[in-house]
């Protein structure tokens, strides 16, 4: 996928009558483990010593957060483009 080309995002519900959402997740790893979150999610972030762990971590987080939107009405960001790099910055 080249960077203008953009994903289909889906809302339509899956077999089961559930959703599917797309969201981006950013995950760092550091001494003590990894650190995700979710941008697109205000206050969406947690960690874990493993990969998978945090991984699961995230999924569990934004699913909650999701939930709670869905309940009290609000609607759910969906990204239109996202796009990460990494630089250097010297000083």
């Amino acid at each position: 996928m080249s960077l203008t080309e953009q994903p289909e995002i889906s809302n339509e519900p899956i077999r089961d009558g559930t959703k599917s959402y797309h969201f981006s997740v950013i995950i760092e790893k550091d001494q003590d483990g990894y650190f995700a979150f979710c941008p697109e999610l205000q206050g969406c972030y947690t960690q874990g010593y493993a990969y998978e762990e945090v991984l699961g971590n995230i999924r569990d987080v934004i699913r909650l957060h999701v939930e709670d939107r869905l309940e009290s009405g609000e609607e759910i960001p969906q990204p239109e483009y996202v796009s990460m790099t990494s630089m250097d910055v010297a000083i």
